[in-house]
């Protein structure tokens, strides 16, 4: 079975809040990443509305044919959202209002673990399934499983930041090796644990082939790479480009 392929079409959004205007639309977007065969999409309706606002994410889910993903940070306010829209996954994400993109996985150790708890109650309690976005750290897999979530997303930013170190190849090479290596032993622990482990955080053309190819991530999640090709040679042909070679290194 193929990897399956889930679009985050944040930035769609960014370029239409870039001017204020009505477009880029990112149901829109939508739309043609499913008809490319994109398995599902993922928003991220952050607390500030930086980029996707409430009105996408209402008619995503009357759109969205495949899976709707929401990511969201474990508040009590976009608790309610979910539990109105009802999306057919939450995704936990940390988030700051200072940051460009979500920077690390979940901290789920310490002390933001009642909160994370108590959204994964209420969601879980409305139907909705649940999954925390976390660092491929064997402790936090523990927790997330304490925790009781059917699924987890594995950060994938330090691996694609060390297949662009600034060092020579050698360095290049040792650095991404040991954490593609740190993905592959938390998605084998992840599995032997009974969790559905997806991937994603800075995935691109270039990087995506070695983690599609881990034995037992089944979903990745990816946006900004998307977009960016999509600007050159369109979304339909970006999402074409992406799954031919997420099914040859599946």
């Amino acid at each position: 079975m193929s990897i399956l392929l889930h679009v985050n079409i944040d930035h769609v959004a960014t370029v239409r809040m870039a001017r204020g205007t009505s477009y880029p639309d990112p149901v829109w977007a939508a739309s043609l990443c499913e008809l490319a065969g994109a398995d599902g999409i993922t928003v991220h309706l952050r607390e500030d509305r930086r980029h996707i606002q409430d009105r996408d994410v209402e008619l995503l889910r009357q759109t969205v044919r495949g899976t709707l993903n929401l990511e969201m940070a474990a508040t009590p306010a976009m608790v309610q959202k979910a539990l109105a829209i009802k999306p057919d996954v939450v995704t936990l994400v940390p988030e700051k209002r200072e940051e460009r993109t979500t920077e690390g996985g979940l901290e789920l150790l310490g002390e933001a673990q009642a909160a994370v708890r108590s959204a994964i109650g209420q969601l879980t309690k409305a139907g909705i399934p649940v999954s925390l976005f976390i660092a491929p750290d064997p402790a936090q897999l523990r927790a997330a499983v304490q925790l009781k979530v059917p699924r987890v997303e594995l950060h994938t930013g330090s691996y694609c930041e060390a297949t662009l170190h600034p060092g020579t190849a050698v360095e290049r090479d040792r650095l991404s090796s040991a954490e593609l290596e740190r993905l592959a032993q938390a998605a084998e622990e992840g599995v032997s644990l009974g969790l559905h482990v997806a991937a994603g955080h800075g995935l691109d053309y270039n990087n995506v082939a070695k983690v599609a190819a881990i034995p037992g991530v089944e979903e990745l999640n990816i946006g900004h790479a998307l977009v960016a090709r999509a600007v050159f040679v369109g979304l339909d042909r970006a999402v074409r480009d992406m799954l031919a070679i997420l099914h040859a290194a599946s």
